[in-house]
């Protein structure tokens, strides 16, 4: 489990690129508490991110939704792909590979 760090200097400028404020840096802020318990409960690793996303990945399995992120745009105004894995190389491998490299960049919550 990925979450914006709401501290970074990225985050508050996706903010303002979606015109949502400080929006975004509080639901990181709230998101926190929420996800905390995950690693001891479930072993489900929590980290904070200090990365700009251009789509947020929900993964299951072979399946992934993918929010994609627009300028300009809020997040209930934005198209939500759904991506299967068929082949090696193709579009969810892609987005798997992104989530994967914002994981290496993330500081991870005690668990």
């Amino acid at each position: 489990m990925l979450i914006g760090d709401p501290d970074c200097d990225v985050l508050r400028t996706r903010g303002q690129e979606e015109r949502f404020g400080h929006g975004i840096e509080s639901r990181c802020r709230l998101a926190r508490p929420h996800y905390q318990a995950l690693p001891q409960t479930a072993g489900i690793p929590v980290a904070q991110h200090p990365t700009t996303l251009y789509g947020t990945g929900y993964r299951a399995d072979d399946d992934m939704y993918v929010d994609t992120h627009l300028n300009g745009v809020n997040a209930y105004g934005k198209p939500v792909l759904l991506l299967r894995r068929h082949d090696d190389g193709g579009p969810f491998d892609a987005y798997a590979a992104g989530s994967d490299a914002v994981g290496r960049t993330s500081r991870y919550l005690k668990e």
